[in-house]
């Protein structure tokens, strides 16, 4: 019998995890994610799966997150009608999650398509709905951690803490094969968190396994003083340089965990007098609902008092209607506001940027990572000048960056979470990661692992697993995306600075004239190409 695993997602790149397992008797797949980032991946999202949905027989799903979950509604749409295992608390995360995910591609889309007509374009779909996302929940079951459960024949799995999110899972899977002694054993490391996370216990995982399946976002980074008083004191210092008597602190913040997290500290540092009793405004209908889940699991997390107390502060004022967001912008008075989405591509923090970005009393505080091509990513890296909602912004505001609120673990991290798994019978698979990530953490296991042991997979990517160890498997296809392409900035994103160079070039002449010979130039540029 066979044994294989493909990664349809989250190789060489962070975002659309995705891993198809098969033997020749069950076909599963661990997770099954959005692809976030550059247009060049996004666009992935839109094209047919590299599998039959229909002859997948289930589903397990490490957490909620859309980059691991925010294509389940799609592979239900396009046939998969089997089980989506994950835990309780995912499952009540995935229920307001996912349609959100639909809402916000119907209204997207609805935007792109007035364009469109104005453009003479043809009309575009959105890739579900949100009644499509309802329908995949009715397929989700819910799994306690540390039991063992049966998803399809030969193959059964255990959820373990990964400490990255509200029920969020490492899973261990067990694959009994004919003519094999012993069943393989697989570990998929899901998200790993922080030691200093704030909600979240520390990750646990079994040791002793065949294969490993592990992330890297942060592989090539090492935070110094992680500690929880550390990251209250730089959210301290952050607060008090944005202070401006009609400024505002942004916050792009993804509305899962991340801003219940910040909620906590924001209300705790207010509470001991270190940063004025300040109103902070919620504005994220997804965070609101999210909310109300994390308050009702309380009891399962680390500091559920302190986030039941910060939850229902009276200075926190959770917004809902479109009204009540754009009035925000109306406060004369400083404020904080939390917006997602947590890479500034989508979502209310949107709207928010280009009302403030121009202006200097404003301050945007970044708390997460920013994917390549993402406008968080650019503004983290300097841009001057950006394009926002079909409009150019001269970037005037201060662009902070607070990475201690990351809820992944870093290469020290990392590396100690696979030391504590050896030994490692075979291959060590490292996914989820940009380039430099992905080495980073190979040559922190240098020490720990056999030379080769390591493998780092493109995307669509196909491996043997055998008693031996990973071979690969020539796939008669080439991956939807070619390896230099992933985890970059792309065609649109280079469209997007000419855009601005050429503006910026126009503007600069002395007259009408010399801005006549710039646009000749352009236009013999492009008759040349």
């Amino acid at each position: 019998m066979t044994l294989r695993l493909r990664f349809h997602g989250a190789a060489q790149t962070v975002t659309g995890s995705c891993f198809a397992l098969e033997t020749d008797r069950a076909r599963i797949l661990i997770d099954c994610g959005m692809f976030q980032g550059s247009k060049t991946e996004r666009e992935l999202n839109y094209r047919a799966f590299p599998f039959q949905p229909a002859a997948l027989h289930a589903v397990v799903l490490t957490h909620a997150h859309i980059d691991h979950s925010g294509l389940l509604p799609k592979l239900v749409k396009d046939g998969f009608g089997g089980p989506i295992f994950a835990t309780k608390a995912t499952v009540d995360l995935c229920s307001v999650m996912l349609p959100d995910s639909g809402h916000i591609q119907e209204m997207e889309v609805e935007q792109l398509n007035r364009r469109n007509i104005r453009r003479g374009r043809a009309e575009v779909e959105p890739i579900y709905t949100a009644e499509d996302a309802t329908a995949c929940l009715t397929q989700f079951r819910p799994v306690a951690y540390h039991a063992w459960m049966q998803v399809a024949d030969g193959i059964r799995v255990r959820f373990w803490n990964a400490g990255h999110l509200l029920g969020s899972a490492s899973v261990e899977v067990e694959v009994t094969e004919q003519g094999r002694d012993q069943p393989t054993r697989l570990l998929f490391s899901g998200d790993l968190g922080p030691d200093s996370k704030l909600l979240q216990f520390d990750p646990d995982a079994p040791r002793e396994v065949d294969y490993v399946v592990c992330e890297s976002t942060y592989g090539d980074t090492d935070r110094l003083d992680a500690s929880p008083e550390r990251r209250r004191q730089l959210l301290c210092k952050e607060v008090q340089s944005a202070l401006r008597s009609t400024g505002a602190l942004l916050i792009p913040s993804f509305a899962v965990e991340r801003t219940q997290e910040l909620l906590v500290d924001l209300v705790g540092l207010m509470n001991d007098g270190k940063i004025p009793t300040l109103p902070i405004f919620i504005d994220s209908p997804l965070a609101t609902r999210a909310s109300a889940i994390f308050e009702s699991h309380a009891g399962e997390l680390e500091e559920g008092a302190a986030l039941k107390q910060a939850l229902n502060a009276p200075q926190v004022r959770f917004t809902e209607s479109v009204e009540q967001s754009k009035a925000i912008d109306r406060i004369r008075s400083f404020y904080i506001v939390i917006a997602a989405s947590g890479m500034c591509e989508a979502g209310r923090i949107r709207h928010h940027l280009k009302a403030w970005l121009w202006r200097d009393e404003a301050t945007v505080l970044l708390v997460g990572y920013q994917a390549q091509g993402t406008l968080g990513r650019i503004l983290q890296d300097g841009a001057s000048r950006v394009r926002l909602m079909g409009e150019e912004i001269q970037v005037r505001a201060r662009i902070r960056s607070l990475d201690l609120y990351s809820g992944h673990a870093d290469g020290p991290e990392l590396a100690a979470w696979v030391r504590e798994r050896m030994p490692i019978s075979h291959n060590v698979f490292l996914v989820h990661g940009e380039e430099d990530s992905l080495e980073g953490l190979s040559r922190r296991l240098a020490p720990v692992v056999r030379e080769g042991q390591v493998v780092i997979p493109n995307l669509d990517s196909a491996f043997e697993l055998t008693p031996a160890g990973a071979r690969t498997i020539e796939t008669e296809k080439p991956g939807r995306m070619a390896p230099a392409a992933a985890g970059r900035l792309d065609w649109h994103n280079e469209l997007s600075s000419l855009l601005l160079d050429i503006s910026d070039a126009v503007g600069k002449t002395a007259d009408e004239r010399a801005r006549q010979v710039v646009i000749r130039r352009l236009r013999r540029a492009l008759e040349e190409r």
